[in-house]
């Protein structure tokens, strides 16, 4: 299974009209192109950051369904005033779902550089020693783990059931890290904590 992101720093007051353009229009539109499985939007309204990730059957699919992106991704744009955009292709290592996300659930979506040669052992790491340790936090409802092989990057997303639990488990977080730059060398990039706006991924259970 494959992803593709991209990152719009939108206008804050037009987020909301974006998120309706996925929910009413983009989301037909995505699906019925050969090979995508499903679409989510994270929105940080006090950035404007916004993401927005396809899902794929394949590398190969998501690679031929590039033109047929660019009019929804500009159309995406457009609609939240977007002041520039960047785009990744992503392995999806890990995906496990303690629940499906209810309405106002949120994510702590983290980026990391593990040591060169070093990204399926972080991966490992991470599926071994902090998987377990999350299905016990509260609100915890899915996590994943994605690859960029050509980068050097791994993005992790983890959705609870809403804000309030992912700021209760902000130490947690911050000491898992801790734990993997202490055992790994691993650099971590950037973490951010945002909506789950949308989240129909359809990606099937991936440990």
């Amino acid at each position: 299974m494959y992803a593709r992101s991209t990152t719009i720093m939108a206008q804050p007051d037009r987020i909301d009209d974006g998120i309706a353009l996925v929910n009413d229009e983009l989301m037909s539109m995505m699906t019925d192109i050969d090979g995508c499985m499903g679409l989510s939007l994270l929105v940080d309204r006090s950035s404007g950051r916004c993401i927005a990730a396809s899902s794929w059957e394949s590398e190969e699919a998501m690679r031929a369904s590039e033109e047929q992106l660019k009019p929804v991704r500009q159309r995406l744009i457009e609609t939240l005033g977007g002041d520039g955009h960047e785009v990744q292709e992503w392995e999806i290592a890990i995906l496990h779902r303690d629940h499906e996300s209810p309405a106002g659930a949120c994510a702590r979506v983290t980026w990391a550089r593990p040591p060169a040669g070093q990204l399926d052992a972080a991966v490992d790491a991470f599926k071994t020693n902090v998987l377990p340790l999350l299905e016990n936090q509260t609100g915890f409802c899915s996590a994943s783990m994605l690859i960029n092989r050509e980068a050097g990057m791994l993005c992790g997303t983890v959705s609870f059931d809403s804000m309030a639990t992912v700021e209760g488990n902000r130490e947690f977080s911050a000491e898992q890290r801790a734990k993997m730059t202490e055992r790994m060398g691993t650099e971590f990039v950037d973490v951010i904590e945002c909506e789950l706006a949308v989240h129909h991924l359809r990606v099937p259970e991936l440990v």
